[in-house]
Parts: structure tokens; C-alpha cells; sequence
């Protein structure tokens, strides 16, 4: 029997022994498979039924002898998206789902439309430990992480709900990435793949607040993934503040992974700045940006007005203010963007993210 550590250690759907074949890749589905004395081949098959098609019971695998999916049904699940509430922006250009777990746990996701395609964001853990003083997804701490499976639902169970094609998919829902490192790899490694959704790792974004060891380790996958760093400061005594793991890995060991990163993947690194009302949008805070950034290394920064968070004392500053903080950054040659924040009035947008039912009704509280 193939050991299935997601379902053990991290709460994946299961039915008492059975393993959950979303949380495996190709080459774990090819063990599971040869153990119960199928031709290889046919891990390939099951991979496209469940990861492609979004298969949800072995008896859809037409192309499967019948004994194959009796012994696949006796050792194994494929576990159901279940959506338990969703809410759609006024602009229809995102759509807020919470998921249920298998264990009354509870994580959201966003789709998201843009000129370009179909983006969804996705949760790799439920809640998260990270602590950044102005994210409201880390205002309950951490629960636990997501299995590779449950991380896969999230996308699948939107392109159902939708009917759309997804063309890139960004890990920045609640919990941190690298924190989930295996989980994460898996699901990246199943939803690029041919007999999955078949995304480019360009068309991934993978979001950390500063976990330089995962940082280095994803470098050396040698993936052409998005690598999307949550800065917030340009100086370690306001990043020791807003992201507190900034205390364990300061600015000097970060930007050093960063450009490591970009040199061993080719890609430039993309720099999140949330701008907080009077904390880190001053003209001096730009200009320190700058002498950080400046000819180290391929990159682009990203400003995000910051989202009201009332539980976090934070305030979205003005649009003047922001245009001078961009142009601080152009004058001195940086490519930046402000992001546009698709879903702000139902919570969606970045930092946003919630994890709570309202008692009656299938209305989304705003707790954190």
C-alpha cells in the first residue's frame, strides 16, 4: 500500500484507509496502481479522469476493466469539492467560494476574470501562522495544512461552478506556501501537468512573505513558476513589524534568495508592496524601496492600496498618494503596477480572505 502521509498528517479527505489519489502525482499513482497488479499505463488514465476531466467516482472511468475500479474503490477516494457558500462582486469580475473540509474545517477561494483569462486563487493552509500585522488571514493563526488534494478541489470545484477555462493560478489565499512546501509542490507538479489542467508554470504564481529556505528550495526545482514575494518595507525595523518572519530572515538573506532565484529560473521576481495609510507609503519609504531593489536583480514591484482591515487598524491610502509612490519607483527605472483589487466589496481581495459561516443561510460573515 502506497504511504499516504497528506492523509495522515494533515487531515485529507479519507474514507478509513483509503488514500485520497488527488493527493498523489503521476509517479504515486503508478505505485498505487502497480501494487494492485495493473499495467503501468493505466495510472495515466486514472491521472486525466481525476486531475483533467474532474472525475468523481471511479465508475466514470469507462476505459478501466471493472475489477480495476472495484480494487481502486476498495483502497481508494477521490475526494468532492464541496462548496458551501460563494458571493459575487457587483462588477462580476470575482467571485468569493468558501470550501468545506472533510474535517469542519473551512477555506476560501476567489475566481477572478481579467482582459487576459480566467485567474483563481487558492489556500494552501487553513489559517496561517505567519502573523503579518495588516492580513486578515492570519488573524485566527493556523489550523493546519492542506493536502495536495484539498489545494486541487479549490481549482476544480470553481471550473465546475464557472464553466470556465482557468489559464493561471496564484497561491495567495490564506496560509503561506512554502510553509506547506510538499503540498504545494504536488499541487503544482498535478495541475501543470498534461493529464492535469496543463497551466503553464508561468502561469503560476506562488506568493511567500519571506521563507528564504523554501525560497532556495523551489529555486532548485528549476520551475519556471512566478515567484511573488509579500515585502511591505524596504527596511528591516519596519519588516520586523508588518512581517514578522522578517526577525528570522531579514532583507539581506531574502533579496540574496530572490536573486538566486531569478538566476537559476530565468524569471524576474515580483515584489508585493501593500500600502498602509501613514505606516509605509511616505516619499522616504520609495526612495528606500528603490535603493533596494535597484540593479539586483529581474523584478517588478507591485503596489497594492491596502484593504480595510478594521480587526488590523488599516487604511487604504488615498489614490494621489499611490501615484506618487509609483512614480518615485519609475523615475528610478522600476517596472511596477498597481494592482487592481477585484473583489474589494466582498472581501476577496488580497488580505481579505475569511473563513467563517454565518450560522443561518449561505451568507459569508467577516470575522477573520
Amino acid at each position: 500500500m502506497v504511504e499516504n502521509s497528506f492523509c495522515k498528517k494533515e487531515g485529507s479527505p479519507v474514507v478509513g484507509d483509503r488514500i485520497n489519489v488527488k493527493d498523489l502525482t503521476l509517479a504515486g499513482l503508478e505505485r498505487l496502481l502497480t501494487g494492485m497488479g495493473a499495467e503501468r499505463y493505466r495510472a495515466g488514465q486514472v491521472a486525466i479522469w481525476v486531475f483533467q476531466k474532474g472525475a468523481e467516482s471511479f465508475r466514470e472511468m469507462t476505459n478501466l476493466p471493472a475489477n480495476l475500479r472495484e480494487k481502486l474503490d476498495a483502497a481508494a477516494v477521490i475526494s468532492r469539492p464541496e462548496i458551501l457558500a460563494k458571493k459575487v462582486s457587483s462588477k462580476k469580475d470575482a467571485v468569493k467560494y468558501l470550501f468545506g473540509l472533510p474535517d469542519g474545517q473551512a477555506v476560501e477561494s476567489v475566481f477572478m476574470k481579467h482582459a487576459y483569462g480566467n485567474s483563481v486563487c487558492v489556500s494552501t493552509q487553513a489559517g496561517c501562522r505567519m502573523g503579518c500585522r495588516f492580513c486578515a488571514s492570519a488573524l485566527g493563526g493556523l489550523t493546519r495544512n492542506l493536502s495536495p488534494g484539498e489545494i486541487y478541489d479549490q481549482v476544480l470545484g470553481i471550473r465546475r461552478d464557472t464553466g470556465e477555462r482557468i489559464s493561471s493560478v496564484v497561491l495567495m489565499g490564506s496560509g503561506e506556501p512554502l510553509d506547506n512546501y510538499d503540498a504545494t509542490l504536488t499541487f503544482i507538479k498535478n495541475v501543470t501537468a498534461p493529464y492535469g489542467l496543463h497551466i503553464g508554470c508561468r502561469h503560476i504564481t506562488v506568493s511567500t512573505c519571506g521563507l528564504v529556505p523554501g525560497i532556495r528550495r523551489l529555486a532548485r526545482e528549476k520551475l519556471a513558476l512566478t515567484l511573488a514575494v509579500s515585502l511591505h518595507a524596504p527596511n528591516d525595523r519596519l519588516r520586523d513589524i508588518l512581517v514578522p518572519v522578517n526577525r528570522k530572515y531579514p532583507l539581506t538573506e531574502l533579496m540574496a534568495a530572490c536573486r538566486d532565484y531569478a538566476q537559476e529560473t530565468g524569471r524576474r521576481v515580483t515584489f508585493e508592496y501593500a500600502l498602509l495609510a501613514g505606516v509605509n507609503d511616505r516619499k522616504e519609504h520609495a526612495e528606500e524601496l528603490v535603493r533596494l531593489l535597484k540593479g539586483k536583480m529581474p523584478c517588478h514591484v507591485n503596489l497594492i492600496p491596502a484593504n480595510p482591515v478594521p480587526e488590523r487598524g488599516v487604511k487604504t491610502p488615498s489614490r494621489l498618494q499611490v501615484e506618487l509612490f509609483k512614480k518615485i519607483l519609475e523615475r528610478h527605472g522600476l517596472a511596477v503596477t498597481v494592482r487592481r483589487g477585484l473583489g474589494a466589496d466582498i472581501d476577496a481581495a488580497c488580505g481579505q480572505l475569511r473563513r467563517k459561516i454565518a450560522v443561518m443561510g449561505e451568507r459569508l460573515n467577516t470575522r477573520g
